[in-house]
């Protein structure tokens, strides 16, 4: 199983779960983590394997998957070998499968320019690296995705099989604690997301701006940027409207699930694979407003609390805030249920060993 390129954040939580999943229930299988860092404890049944350049930058991780990375997988012999890096070994020969969980080169939504300082990281992901990912996933036996919109997204932009490409919906967290303790107080709203351009963090602050055009003062929108990061995102920002955010930085699990209860989640973000806090929020059961975008729509697909805006119209978002505030929009007692039988993970696994 490789997974070098996971170092932080999002990338970083899913190797954890996997790995999680596997040392409790994976009794059969015997398995080597390739990593940039020993990020995981060894067991007798897990290794792990560092490969430690490919953390000094993209080009190093070019390197693995276009010319070291066929040797070292090779040397290893596996039964199948797994990505959950979005893309494989170009040369590599064997039984082969990837997860893709990286959504830049399949979303419509929008162009990334390489001439644009701040787009150039998400311009290479889209238009250089997403080839990779469409040749890694026409080599591969299995590619594995996280939502029904990303399996046609990719079917239609590789042509594979569709019985290749198959849907395993991601494992959300015991949730039970915070399930319907739901109490959103009007004008308490919440964002809880890392500083990424597309998590689209200047939507809010114009729907701010505009709300206190109008004269609404009693709302509060709590991120988890610090200041410095919020207004890096802004190209002129207001001290006057500033006062309308509480940046709280990272914060822990346990307090994103305690505003989950409290407050009403904004998600304007409009490019994701699978959106975690529509989906969290969901099930714990509070009111969201969440970007006009597929992942969304599939993701609360037929949860009463959820409306949409449009991610590039500040009008719009500030519209469905002041339908909060206003009482207008109420939170409905239910919770939307988990959409699967088992642990993803479980799945994932049962479709591995099918390879072999």
């Amino acid at each position: 199983m490789n997974d070098i390129a996971a170092s932080k954040t999002g990338a970083l939580s899913i190797l954890q779960d996997f790995y999680g999943y596997i040392r409790e229930n994976d009794t059969e299988n015997e398995w080597i983590f390739l990593l940039s860092d020993h990020y995981l404890e060894e067991t007798d049944r897990i290794s792990v394997r560092v490969i430690d350049d490919v953390k000094k930058g993209w080009l190093h991780r070019l390197r693995f998957d276009l010319l070291s990375g066929k040797k070292i997988v090779s040397a290893l012999k596996p039964d199948v070998y797994f990505s959950m890096q979005n893309t494989l070994p170009k040369g590599y020969r064997g039984k082969q499968a990837v997860y893709v969980h990286q959504p830049l080169g399949f979303q419509k939504t929008r162009r990334f320019s390489f001439f644009q300082s701040r787009e150039r990281e998400y311009a290479i992901y889209q238009h250089l690296i997403g080839r990779m990912i469409n040749a890694s996933i026409r080599r591969a036996d299995l590619t594995i995705v996280q939502t029904e919109w990303m399996r046609d997204a990719v079917i239609k932009a590789t042509r594979v099989a569709p019985q290749k490409v198959h849907k395993v919906l991601p494992q959300l967290p015991d949730l039970s604690a915070y399930a319907g303790s739901v109490d959103c107080v009007p004008g308490e709203f919440f964002y809880p997301s890392g500083n990424i351009l597309y998590k689209n963090h200047a939507l809010l602050y114009e729907a701010a701006k505009l709300l206190h055009a109008e004269g609404i003062r009693g709302f509060v929108i709590h991120v988890t940027l610090t200041k410095e990061e919020l207004t890096g995102n802004l190209a002129s920002p207001s001290e006057e409207i500033l006062q309308h955010f509480d940046c709280m930085g990272r914060i822990e699990r346990e307090e994103v699930c305690r505003m989950y209860q409290k407050s009403v989640l904004l998600f304007p973000s409009y490019i994701e694979t699978f959106g975690y806090p529509p989906a969290e929020a969901a099930v714990i059961g509070t009111i969201v407003l969440a970007s006009d975008c597929p992942f969304c729509r599939e993701v609360l697909n037929g949860y009463p609390n959820g409306y949409y805006f449009d991610p590039f119209r500040a009008e719009e978002l500030a519209a469905r805030m002041k339908d909060v505030i206003a009482g207008r929009i109420t939170c409905i007692k239910t919770q939307k249920k988990e959409e699967r039988g088992e642990n993803g993970w479980a799945n994932v696994v049962s479709l591995l060993t099918e390879l072999v």
